[in-house]
């Protein structure tokens, strides 16, 4: 009650004078690029490799980074980078540190609470539970910092939400001890722990940093990715090639036939310079047939080798270590990326081009490229087919009824199997091109994205259904671990508390997405299975925070807030115990028929 008649008094005074009162972000500097980072210690991750996805790079001064799968950065341990890095992380704590407090307030934070810009100096340990909320009040310029001189552990579940313009990017934790995260933890902000440990549970996320001065880092199948906004440089990854007159075609090989097997659509040219062309009907194809080589197929020959040779010799911002584990949900932010071997897509992988419409994409694969059955290139935030280019040097082999997007410029021969989609291009200097019952989109037509319809929560345990008026396209969890959807159905099934990214893909490749809060489910009900009418029971349940009701009070009433059952006549009354957040626990009682009175003398 006092902290939120506290934010009453600091609204005033920030439409008063608000310039006295708001904080001032800190530079983090080189250390800013790293979304997991210590000065001294080891960055471990500790469970299965690939279902931890990182945005940033990640490092060590004096220590090693161990357990990791593809990280969308880079690795960096005792190096150049990471000495620059410690350097600029103790400069940023010591700002955090000094900064002048605006209040004080207890070390129990959220449980529903809003706060408002400024320094806020907790002189204790503290602990995050359920929701708090941050308050820009409409200034995308806001400061938060978070300065506490003990250590800092947040609840099950537990949620950092962010309001009226408040920015990741401007909150900061500034901690004096153990960070510890507990499961389906949401954290935003940069934490840094000082001469402490940073453990960050399983399935969380953060939007944010983990920092550390002096001690170790862990993650376990986590998502945490570096904020946007704040002067963050806007990513656009490199300079997209000159595709002259290769733009026009959607399967061209230079040296090595063209063929299709079955109806295949397709919206380009289609041909080779070498060899014959076959099995592509007129009907079916929008564009020209070059049926055997001639000028138009000679000029390609001439652009495409200019395009190879242009992606090429693109300088690498990212190595991809784990070609083995490529896929798998990986999200890839607008960069030129290296496999340096030959690369099984497995499942899905995400590109997100951050907002930035002309962001481009560069995927090199130094080996032969075999996405599995079913599996998803998908453009999130943004991203266009046309501005994505996989480099392949080696064969591709697409797997039935996958889903890819880009250009693909390859060295070896390019498979289409029964089912799969590829809006771009496939085209090689070498080998032949291969296409079973597919289509092939050049120019994906503009399409304006409606909006997913449903609940936005679940239970764990339970399940809802989602809807999209575009029917017929696919259904993706970006974190199954947290919700799982039919990919045709809709019906989402809550696995464990945290929030979840549902992404829709229509059949014209246009991405919708909505997150989904997934709670825990409430705790089963004890108590008594049977009461005499007349007589009372009490039920109980570990799940605080809820009501009682029951479904028939002509047969047993029960207490909304003390489970108290009593009988009122002969039947079964259904009890349920709902939380706030919907989950529900629901338990049969039996109303037995209270006995006929005694008879008999009073005294023997």
């Amino acid at each position: 009650m006092k902290l939120k008649l506290l934010n009453v008094l600091i609204a005033v005074l920030l439409f008063l004078i608000p310039h006295e009162i708001s904080a001032q972000t800190p530079s983090l500097g080189t250390a800013g690029d790293f979304v997991l980072f210590t000065t001294v210690g080891a960055v471990t991750n500790s469970g299965i490799a690939h279902l931890t996805h990182l945005t940033g790079h990640v490092g060590s001064n004096s220590g090693s980074s161990t357990g990791f799968g593809n990280v969308d950065g880079v690795m960096h341990d005792g190096d150049l980078v990471s000495g620059t890095a410690a350097a600029d992380l103790v400069t940023a704590y010591g700002i955090l540190n000094s900064a002048t407090p605006t209040f004080s307030p207890s070390g129990l934070l959220g449980n529903g609470d809003t706060l408002l810009p400024g320094v806020y100096h907790v002189a204790s340990a503290a602990t995050l539970n359920l929701n708090l909320y941050l308050n820009a009040l409409g200034d995308p310029n806001a400061v938060f910092i978070f300065q506490i001189d003990g250590s800092l552990s947040t609840g099950t579940g537990s949620k950092v939400k962010l309001i009226n313009g408040a920015l990741a990017c401007n909150v900061f934790w500034k901690v004096e001890g153990l960070v510890s995260m507990a499961s389906g933890t949401f954290m935003r902000g940069t934490v840094l722990a000082h001469n402490a440990a940073i453990n960050i549970g399983t399935l969380d996320t953060l939007e944010g940093r983990a920092l550390s001065i002096n001690g170790a880092i862990t993650t376990n199948s986590d998502l945490a990715y570096l904020p946007i906004g704040c002067g963050s440089s806007v990513l656009t990854g490199p300079a997209a090639p000159a595709l002259v007159s290769t733009a026009a075609y959607a399967a061209f090989s230079s040296i090595g036939p063209v063929t299709n097997t079955g109806i295949t659509y397709v919206k380009g040219d289609v041909g080779t310079n070498s060899g014959l062309t076959t099995g592509f009907n007129p009907l079916f194809v929008t564009g020209m047939i070059h049926p055997v080589p001639d000028a138009s197929t000679i000029a390609c020959a001439g652009d495409l080798t200019n395009v190879y040779n242009y992606l090429n010799t693109l300088p690498i911002n990212i190595e991809l270590l784990y070609p083995a584990q490529f896929g798998n949900d990986l999200v890839l932010t607008p960069h030129t990326y290296l496999l340096n071997a030959a690369t099984a897509l497995i499942g899905n992988i995400y590109l997100n081009a951050q907002g930035n419409p002309n962001a481009v994409f560069v995927i090199h694969v130094n080996g032969a490229l075999t996405p599995s059955a079913s599996s998803h290139v998908y453009l999130i935030n943004g991203a266009k087919s046309k501005n994505v280019y996989w480099l392949v040097n080696g064969a591709v082999n697409i797997g039935g009824t996958s889903l890819f997007n880009g250009t693909i410029i390859g060295s070896g021969a390019i498979t289409l199997n029964t089912g799969d989609t590829l809006y771009g291009r496939a085209m090689t200097i070498v080998g032949a091109v291969n296409i079973n019952a597919s289509y092939i989109n050049t120019t994906p037509d503009p399409c304006v994205a409606t909006a997913i319809t449903g609940a936005n929560q679940v239970c764990v345990g339970s399940a809802t259904t989602w809807t999209n008026p575009d029917t017929g396209g696919v259904w993706t969890s970006y974190h199954p671990s947290i919700a799982t959807i039919g990919s045709l159905s809709g019906i989402i099934t809550g696995v464990s508390a945290g929030i979840d990214t549902i992404l829709y893909v229509t059949t014209l490749a246009c991405e919708i997405t909505k997150t989904i809060t997934v709670n825990p489910a409430t705790a089963s009900i004890t108590g008594a299975n049977a009461v005499c009418v007349g007589a009372t029971t009490t039920f109980s349940n570990t799940s605080t925070g809820g009501t009682w009701s029951s479904s028939a009070i002509l047969k047993a009433t029960i207490g909304s807030l003390s489970g108290i059952v009593t009988g009122v006549s002969a039947g079964t009354a259904t009890i349920s115990y709902i939380l706030s957040t919907g989950c529900l626990a629901t338990k049969s009682v039996t109303v037995i028929a209270a006995s006929a009175s005694i008879t008999g003398a009073n005294a023997v």
